[in-house]
């Protein structure tokens, strides 16, 4: 039996109260669920409103059961539509789909997906378009069977371009192989050492806003009892 782990970990850029990336979850009405990552152009409040309005647009589509491509499709009309191209945004969908028994990676960022099984990680790097400005966007999609030990690691720019001010990057291959070589390793437990990883070589004051979302399938024993599902959340109010 599988179990989906899902996991987010996210920090705003320094200074700024308001994180401009977006993060949602998502029931698939088939069965399955996707994680939907949006980083709108700049940061603050500006961002938030840009991010939001492809993710509103891509949530709603993807519960009613339109298809990963086509939902993204929609999110860059949508996007592109009301604020006339003139504004951007980068788009990561990771699907867990329970109809086709696959791992189903959508992407519209310069940033990689990090694909990993046994401890091989592949990078998911292809060139894509980011969404709202340019026409016929479309994302860039990898698909491929469920199995256990599956680990799809997403991440925003802001992991990318950590340490940039000190002229050092982070290396997210190593930072991941790092953690996930404890067999242990849960989602949360994975996706915050790569936020904390990021934010170190920033000193604490991140230069953009970071975001980490990560999808783990793993073996669970089965049992007579009913399949439980849980949810968990957690952020600071100040």
């Amino acid at each position: 039996m599988l179990k989906v782990e899902v996991a987010v970990a996210k920090a705003p850029k320094y200074a700024v109260q308001e994180s401009g990336d977006s993060v949602e979850v998502v029931e698939r009405p088939r069965g399955g669920l996707s994680v939907v990552m949006v980083d709108g152009q700049r940061s603050g409040p500006s961002a938030k409103a840009i991010s939001n309005i492809a993710m509103r647009k891509a949530v709603s589509l993807l519960a009613e059961g339109v298809r990963d491509g086509a939902a993204a499709r929609a999110a860059h009309d949508y996007l592109r539509t009301q604020r006339r191209g003139q504004v951007s945004a980068e788009l990561i969908i990771l699907t867990v789909d329970l109809e086709t028994r696959t791992l189903v990676i959508s992407r519209n960022s310069q940033c990689p997906v990090l694909l990993g099984q046994a401890n091989t990680w592949q990078v998911l790097d292809e060139p894509a378009d980011i969404v709202g400005i340019h026409g016929r966007t479309r994302p860039v999609i990898t698909e491929l069977p469920l199995a256990p030990g599956q680990i799809a690691v997403a991440f925003t720019d802001g992991v990318l371009h950590a340490g940039a001010r000190r002229d050092t990057k982070l290396d997210p291959v190593a930072t991941v192989r790092g953690l996930t070589c404890q067999p242990t390793c849960t989602a949360q437990e994975l996706a915050d050492g790569v936020l904390h990883a990021a934010l170190a070589l920033d000193d604490g004051r991140p230069g953009d806003d970071v975001t980490v979302a990560v999808i783990q399938l793993v073996t669970q024993v089965d049992s007579d009892g009913p399949a439980v599902r849980r949810m968990t959340v957690s952020f600071p109010v100040r």
